[in-house]
Protein backbone atom coordinates (compact mmCIF):
# COMPACT_ATOMS: atom_id res chain seq x y z
CA UNK A 1 0.00 0.00 0.00
CA UNK A 2 2.89 2.31 0.77
CA UNK A 3 4.34 1.86 -2.72
CA UNK A 4 0.94 2.58 -4.30
CA UNK A 5 0.73 5.77 -2.24
CA UNK A 6 4.21 6.87 -3.39
CA UNK A 7 3.32 6.13 -7.02
CA UNK A 8 0.18 8.23 -6.49
CA UNK A 9 2.33 11.17 -5.36
CA UNK A 10 2.82 10.80 -1.60
CA UNK A 11 6.20 12.18 -0.53
CA UNK A 12 6.19 11.64 3.24
CA UNK A 13 5.08 9.03 5.75
CA UNK A 14 2.25 11.34 6.84
CA UNK A 15 1.10 11.62 3.20
CA UNK A 16 1.27 7.82 2.79
CA UNK A 17 -0.83 7.36 5.93
CA UNK A 18 -3.34 9.95 4.68
CA UNK A 19 -3.54 8.25 1.27
CA UNK A 20 -4.24 4.91 2.98
CA UNK A 21 -6.89 6.52 5.20
CA UNK A 22 -8.55 8.10 2.15
CA UNK A 23 -8.50 4.89 0.11
CA UNK A 24 -11.94 3.39 -0.23
CA UNK A 25 -12.90 -0.08 0.99
CA UNK A 26 -12.54 -1.49 -2.53
CA UNK A 27 -8.93 -0.32 -2.77
CA UNK A 28 -8.14 -1.64 0.70
CA UNK A 29 -9.66 -5.02 -0.19
CA UNK A 30 -7.65 -5.30 -3.42
CA UNK A 31 -4.46 -4.47 -1.49
CA UNK A 32 -5.20 -7.07 1.18
CA UNK A 33 -5.79 -4.63 4.02
CA UNK A 34 -8.56 -6.65 5.69
CA UNK A 35 -8.21 -4.79 9.01
CA UNK A 36 -8.42 -1.33 7.47
CA UNK A 37 -5.84 1.28 6.56
CA UNK A 38 -2.48 1.35 8.34
CA UNK A 39 -1.36 4.38 10.31
CA UNK A 40 1.57 6.62 9.39
CA UNK A 41 3.73 5.07 12.14
CA UNK A 42 3.17 1.58 10.68
CA UNK A 43 4.46 2.71 7.29
CA UNK A 44 7.44 4.40 8.97
CA UNK A 45 8.37 1.17 10.82
CA UNK A 46 7.84 -1.02 7.73
CA UNK A 47 9.96 1.16 5.43
CA UNK A 48 12.71 1.35 8.09
CA UNK A 49 13.13 -2.44 7.74
CA UNK A 50 13.76 -2.23 3.98
CA UNK A 51 17.41 -2.12 2.87
CA UNK A 52 17.76 0.88 0.55
CA UNK A 53 20.62 -0.78 -1.37
CA UNK A 54 18.67 -3.99 -1.95
CA UNK A 55 15.54 -2.08 -2.97
CA UNK A 56 17.61 0.04 -5.37
CA UNK A 57 19.14 -3.06 -7.00
CA UNK A 58 15.81 -4.89 -7.28
CA UNK A 59 13.96 -1.91 -8.77
CA UNK A 60 16.89 -1.18 -11.11
CA UNK A 61 16.93 -4.79 -12.34
CA UNK A 62 13.17 -4.71 -12.89
CA UNK A 63 13.40 -1.41 -14.79
CA UNK A 64 16.25 -2.84 -16.88
CA UNK A 65 13.84 -5.55 -18.09
CA UNK A 66 11.35 -2.83 -19.06
CA UNK A 67 13.87 -0.57 -20.82
CA UNK A 68 13.11 0.36 -24.41
CA UNK A 69 15.71 -0.29 -27.06
CA UNK A 70 16.57 2.16 -29.83
CA UNK A 71 17.57 0.48 -33.08
CA UNK A 72 17.99 -2.87 -31.32
CA UNK A 73 20.27 -1.42 -28.65
CA UNK A 74 19.70 -0.33 -25.09
CA UNK A 75 20.97 3.23 -24.60
CA UNK A 76 22.18 4.18 -21.12
CA UNK A 77 23.51 7.57 -20.01
CA UNK A 78 25.86 7.64 -17.02
CA UNK A 79 26.29 10.86 -15.11
CA UNK A 80 27.13 12.06 -11.64
CA UNK A 81 25.10 14.51 -9.60
CA UNK A 82 25.30 16.00 -6.15
CA UNK A 83 22.06 15.42 -4.26
CA UNK A 84 20.54 18.77 -3.32
CA UNK A 85 18.75 19.09 -0.01
CA UNK A 86 20.37 16.00 1.52
CA UNK A 87 23.27 15.77 3.92
CA UNK A 88 25.42 12.85 5.04
CA UNK A 89 26.71 12.35 8.59
CA UNK A 90 29.47 14.90 7.93
CA UNK A 91 27.01 17.54 6.74
CA UNK A 92 28.01 17.24 3.09
CA UNK A 93 25.66 16.64 0.18
CA UNK A 94 26.13 13.09 -1.20
CA UNK A 95 27.42 12.68 -4.74
CA UNK A 96 25.98 9.82 -6.83
CA UNK A 97 26.70 8.30 -10.22
CA UNK A 98 23.56 7.02 -11.94
CA UNK A 99 22.72 5.00 -15.05
CA UNK A 100 19.65 6.37 -16.83
CA UNK A 101 17.79 4.49 -19.55
CA UNK A 102 17.04 6.86 -22.43
CA UNK A 103 14.04 4.83 -23.57
CA UNK A 104 12.03 4.98 -20.34
CA UNK A 105 13.71 7.89 -18.59
CA UNK A 106 14.29 5.87 -15.44
CA UNK A 107 17.37 5.34 -13.31
CA UNK A 108 18.49 1.72 -13.62
CA UNK A 109 21.05 1.96 -10.85
CA UNK A 110 23.14 4.38 -8.84
CA UNK A 111 26.28 4.26 -6.75
CA UNK A 112 27.62 6.72 -4.19
CA UNK A 113 30.96 8.35 -4.94
CA UNK A 114 33.30 7.97 -2.00
CA UNK A 115 34.27 11.22 -0.31
CA UNK A 116 37.96 11.17 -1.21
CA UNK A 117 37.53 9.90 -4.76
CA UNK A 118 36.06 10.90 -8.09
CA UNK A 119 33.38 9.36 -10.29
CA UNK A 120 35.66 6.93 -12.12
CA UNK A 121 35.69 4.07 -9.55
CA UNK A 122 31.96 4.57 -8.96
CA UNK A 123 31.26 4.21 -12.70
CA UNK A 124 33.17 0.92 -12.73
CA UNK A 125 31.14 -0.36 -9.76
CA UNK A 126 27.91 0.77 -11.39
CA UNK A 127 28.67 -1.04 -14.66
CA UNK A 128 29.62 -4.24 -12.82
CA UNK A 129 26.08 -4.36 -11.42
CA UNK A 130 24.61 -5.03 -14.87
CA UNK A 131 24.47 -8.71 -15.82
CA UNK A 132 24.98 -8.02 -19.51
CA UNK A 133 25.81 -4.93 -21.49
CA UNK A 134 25.91 -6.69 -24.86
CA UNK A 135 24.47 -4.47 -27.60
CA UNK A 136 24.25 -1.54 -25.17
CA UNK A 137 25.30 1.99 -26.02
CA UNK A 138 26.67 3.79 -22.97
CA UNK A 139 27.25 7.53 -22.88
CA UNK A 140 29.48 9.01 -20.18
CA UNK A 141 30.35 12.65 -19.70
CA UNK A 142 33.84 14.09 -20.04
CA UNK A 143 34.64 13.79 -16.32
CA UNK A 144 35.12 10.04 -16.80
CA UNK A 145 37.31 10.47 -19.87
CA UNK A 146 40.67 9.82 -18.35
CA UNK A 147 43.45 7.69 -19.75
CA UNK A 148 43.49 5.39 -16.69
CA UNK A 149 39.70 5.03 -16.49
CA UNK A 150 39.14 2.32 -19.04
CA UNK A 151 41.06 0.61 -21.72
CA UNK A 152 39.49 -0.85 -24.79
CA UNK A 153 40.60 -4.22 -23.46
CA UNK A 154 38.58 -3.84 -20.25
CA UNK A 155 35.71 -6.37 -20.60
CA UNK A 156 33.70 -4.70 -17.81
CA UNK A 157 33.68 -1.27 -19.41
CA UNK A 158 33.69 -2.28 -23.07
CA UNK A 159 32.06 -5.75 -23.29
CA UNK A 160 31.18 -5.60 -26.96
CA UNK A 161 33.70 -3.10 -28.22
CA UNK A 162 35.44 -5.40 -30.65
CA UNK A 163 33.76 -5.06 -34.02
CA UNK A 164 31.20 -2.48 -32.85
CA UNK A 165 33.25 0.54 -31.74
CA UNK A 166 35.22 2.91 -33.91
CA UNK A 167 38.87 2.56 -33.17
CA UNK A 168 40.42 5.76 -31.87
CA UNK A 169 43.39 7.05 -33.89
CA UNK A 170 46.53 5.07 -33.10
CA UNK A 171 44.69 2.52 -30.91
CA UNK A 172 44.21 -1.12 -31.68
CA UNK A 173 41.10 -2.68 -30.14
CA UNK A 174 41.58 -6.21 -28.87
CA UNK A 175 39.58 -8.41 -26.58
CA UNK A 176 41.37 -9.50 -23.43
CA UNK A 177 40.89 -12.90 -21.81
Amino acid sequence: MGIAAVIAGSRSFAAIGQWAADAGPEVLAVMGAARGPAEESTFRRAFALVSADVLDRVLGAWLHTRAVQAGGRLVIAIDGKTVRGAKDKNGKAPHLVAALSHGIGAVLGQVAVTEKSNEIPAVRDLLKAFASLASTVITIDALCRRRHNASYEDPVVMPTCVGTCRQPPGKRITRSA
